[in-house]
Order: C-alpha cells, then structure tokens, then sequence
C-alpha cells in the first residue's frame, strides 16, 4: 500500500529540474497537487506547486504544520534526524 498524502511526508520529485531530489510536502492544494520544499538550502528544491503524479512518495514523514516555513521544516528533519537522509542523492 502506497504511503498517504499527508503534510509532513517526505517525496522524491520524479520529473522537472528537482528530478531525484528529496523534499518535504507543506500543504495540499488539491487531489492532484500539493505544494513542496526542499527546502533549498538542504536539498536544493525550492518551494513550489507540484503535480501529485511527480512524486514518489516516502515511509518517512515529519511532524510540521501546514504551510510551514523552511526553518521549521529543517528543525523537524533534525528533530528526526532525517538531515543526512535529506541531503543523500536518489537513485
């Protein structure tokens, strides 16, 4: 069974100029996108609108809130310590 789009799941962006890159999902916008960040400090994705179909999403989730800024989201990959695995390519 596929993980569930939820705030706080973490997601590999499949196409685009992030393609293999990690990023973070910080809202839904609606059943077909969802708006992500790396954030680009981290792993170099910035905060953008993303069709759902681009990602592939991981186990891994964090506890942030909805439309969480990118300090928040790297103090609760740390919390995690999901940090390096963030900064790791995708293969």
């Amino acid at each position: 069974m596929p993980p569930i789009i939820s705030i706080g799941r973490l997601a590999v962006k499949l196409r685009g100029r992030d393609a293999g890159r990690k990023c973070v999902l910080v809202g839904i916008i609606d059943k077909n996108f969802v708006l992500v960040t790396g954030p680009k400090r981290l792993t170099g994705v910035r905060r953008r609108k993303v069709n759902i179909d681009h990602l592939l999403l991981l186990p891994q989730q964090i506890k942030i809130s909805k439309n969480a800024s990118d300090d928040e989201v790297i103090k609760a990959l740390e919390e995690a310590n999901l940090l390096d695995f963030m900064k790791e390519g995708f293969s």
